[in-house]
């Protein structure tokens, strides 16, 4: 695909390396040269210094025959503007907009074609905050990650010393949880992936990932971990964007302290937020850190703007008793770097967010793409279309589908209703109605001899990216069909 990406920041340039690397033609624009000169070095990409919303910028950067506009600037206005113009001028089909604004996603008819022609617009600190909550709700967890509608969760969880899996096969998981249909999507050992098959023994320290109905995930860890008391006490170090959406979706259900060092955001913060307590002060103060109880905190967030800051509270606070510490890093040297370290979970922004823009760039019918393993893996929720004659994997057993190596299929959604459960912009029966569907669906872990029909939401987990295209190629119907 031609895809022209604008801005140069972390979420354009992490996209960027990722889009590369699958042979894409990328071409990125930015304001600043250095920034582009220095992207250029590491990637192969053409690169246009300019500002992005201006028509000869786009022109320049080859706007009349893209496949795609990605406009990732940390303009909101800006990313809009170029979304219209790339309709208007040059017919792009496809215009993405990164909107981190709540006053725009508020009112989604803002991006409809009569206005700026946004075709999808993410926000990257809303995906972020829901992100931390699954994190939050589920303590035990190193990922939780939702497909279809929130059907079905994938769920990493590391195997400790005592846990009733540790030393044995895979295919007594049956036998611990005879009521509870899970599959084991994958296993990596020392940073190394093990494709799991009946026979693999579970050892101390793996990270497994494995895939269940969501309301059956807690009793599927339990069998892989001793499991933690629900968290209760949650303190968030950092006011801003992340820390405050963090504290609002919070704040009806557990006990929230915000800890903000500049003393306006803190007044801000108090008007907007009546059940959390607003701290003013340094996240890295170890008195206040101490007078606030930090040793009774269940889960401790750093969510400020500085990676240092971040690094630096996370492991004071794990250090003075914390039950839990997540920590939010940009730079991902220091991402790699912290897994090893006393935090528990060093969380990308860019990785976290990079999934919903990629379900966008995939071959096919792709609905769902989350990054894994910092972006060495990917977990996709695929439609199959067409039939026997016209499709790679409709009407075969999973045992005679053609899969690449590294490549396995967790579980399948039958049923379910075409479009998103969530959109809040659809009238009321409509929403009703995709709801009852939604609810009637079934849910089938896979299994060798499970046979995949049309219209089936598969959920695959791709321990090597390098495998997505042979995957794309497998779910795409023939020309005859369409």
């Amino acid at each position: 695909m031609k895809i022209i990406i604008l801005g140069a920041g972390r979420v354009g340039s992490t996209v960027a390396e990722s889009l590369v690397g699958e042979a894409n033609d990328i071409t990125m624009v930015d304001l600043s040269a250095s920034r582009l000169s220095l992207l250029q070095d590491r990637m192969d990409l053409r690169t246009v210094a300019g500002n992005a919303s201006h028509p000869s910028v786009m022109e320049q950067a080859g706007a009349d025959d893209a496949d795609m506009i990605l406009a990732v600037t940390g303009s909101d206005e800006t990313n809009m503007v170029a979304c219209k113009l790339a309709a208007s001028l040059f017919n792009t089909p496809t215009k993405i907009a990164r909107i981190r604004a709540t006053n725009y996603l508020d009112h989604p008819e803002i991006f409809s074609r009569e206005n700026f022609c946004v075709d999808f617009a993410i926000c990257p600190e809303q995906i972020l905050t829901g992100y931390i909550e699954k994190l939050i709700e589920f303590p035990e967890a190193l990922q939780v990650l939702d497909f279809a509608s929130g059907k079905v969760s994938l769920v990493a969880v590391k195997a400790f010393y005592g846990g009733p899996l540790v030393g044995q096969q895979l295919q007594e998981l049956r036998q611990h949880v005879p009521n509870v249909e899970t599959r084991v999507a994958a296993i990596f050992r020392r940073d190394r992936p093990i494709i799991p098959e009946g026979s693999t023994v579970v050892e101390a320290g793996d990270e497994v990932f494995f895939i269940a109905s969501s309301r059956d995930i807690r009793i599927v860890m339990s069998e892989l971990r001793s499991m933690d008391k629900p968290a209760r006490r949650v303190m968030i170090a950092g006011g801003g964007k992340v820390g405050r959406r963090l504290a609002e979706a919070l704040q009806h259900s557990y006990q929230v302290r915000i800890i903000e060092y500049n003393g306006k955001t803190c007044e801000s913060l108090a008007q907007d937020l009546h059940n959390v307590l607003i701290l003013h002060g340094d996240v890295t103060d170890e008195e206040l850190l101490e007078s606030e109880n930090i040793s009774e905190m269940d889960v401790f967030c750093a969510l400020t703007n500085d990676d240092e800051n971040n690094i630096m509270a996370a492991l004071m606070a794990k250090r003075m008793g914390a039950r839990k510490v997540i920590a939010l890093i940009n730079r991902g040297i220091y991402v790699d770097l912290m897994q090893s370290s006393g935090i528990d979970i060093a969380i990308s922004p860019a990785q976290v967010t990079i999934g919903s823009l990629l379900a966008y760039v995939r071959q096919g019918d792709v609905v769902v793409v989350h990054s894994l393993r910092r972006g060495a893996a990917e977990a996709l929720e695929l439609v199959a279309h067409g039939d026997a004659s016209s499709s790679n994997v409709v009407g075969k057993k999973i045992e005679d589908i053609k899969l690449p190596k590294g490549a396995t299929i967790g579980a399948i959604v039958r049923g379910l209703p075409p479009g998103d459960v969530y959109r809040q912009d659809l009238p009321e029966d409509e929403k009703k109605h995709i709801s009852e569907r939604w609810n009637q669906a079934q849910v089938i872990v896979a299994h060798h001899d499970t046979v995949i029909e049309q219209d089936d939401h598969v959920i695959m987990f791709v321990v090597n990216k390098k495998m997505i295209r042979q995957v794309e190629k497998l779910f795409q119907v023939n020309v005859a069909f369409l």
